[in-house]
């Protein structure tokens, strides 16, 4: 009997990660019916729960919106996380002090908070390692980052999962997981 209630705890924590991801993915998938012009240029935003407006975004836009639809602030989630522990987050950018408009919208700045509030998965060459609701940053060429997330859609010969991302025409789902050489995997659900 006393180990019949940590064993319901992990069914129940396990049976809401897969839901949660599941939610996720499908978050993520609804992104594609929106039309949004590719445009990181930098502006200023509310806090918390900012966005730029809904008809420009980038890659990271997508990931923080699909969280937003599930109920995670990802602007307010990274800021604080970044305030309280600014020197674990990159330089890249030259800055003193933590940028509600923009420190969300970087991708290097996401691995570091997922890295930190999440799971940090296998980087592997196997599809079967990556699950809906998974996140996946690559290196594009020219060593731009870029972010999406995995869904419980595949590919048409069924041995990929497909990404949403956006890589400068929208957010669309594609099978283009091993495209690019990956440089994270995670698994983030919030506080839920």
């Amino acid at each position: 009997m006393k180990y019949l209630l940590p064993l319901l705890l992990l069914v129940t924590t396990t049976v809401f990660a897969e839901s949660f991801n599941q939610k996720l993915s499908f978050a993520a998938i609804e992104r594609t019916s929106h039309t949004v012009i590719y445009s990181g240029d930098y502006q200023k935003i509310d806090y918390p729960n900012g966005d730029v407006p809904a008809m420009f975004g980038v890659c990271t836009d997508v990931v923080i919106r699909a969280y937003r639809q599930l109920g995670i602030d990802l602007q307010k989630e990274v800021h604080e996380d970044m305030k309280a522990h600014f020197s674990l987050y990159p330089k890249n950018w030259g800055l003193k002090r933590t940028d509600t408009n923009i420190d969300h919208r970087r991708v290097p700045n996401l691995q570091t908070f997922f890295s930190r509030k999440g799971q940090v998965l296998k980087k592997s060459k196997d599809p079967k390692d990556y699950k809906p609701g998974d996140i996946v940053t690559w290196i594009l060429p020219n060593n731009m980052t870029h972010i999406g997330i995995v869904t419980h859609k595949n590919s048409r010969d069924k041995t990929r999962p497909m990404i949403v991302h956006n890589i400068g025409l929208g957010p669309k789902v594609n099978d283009m997981l091993f495209d690019y050489t990956i440089t994270g995997h995670y698994r983030y659900s919030g506080n839920h």
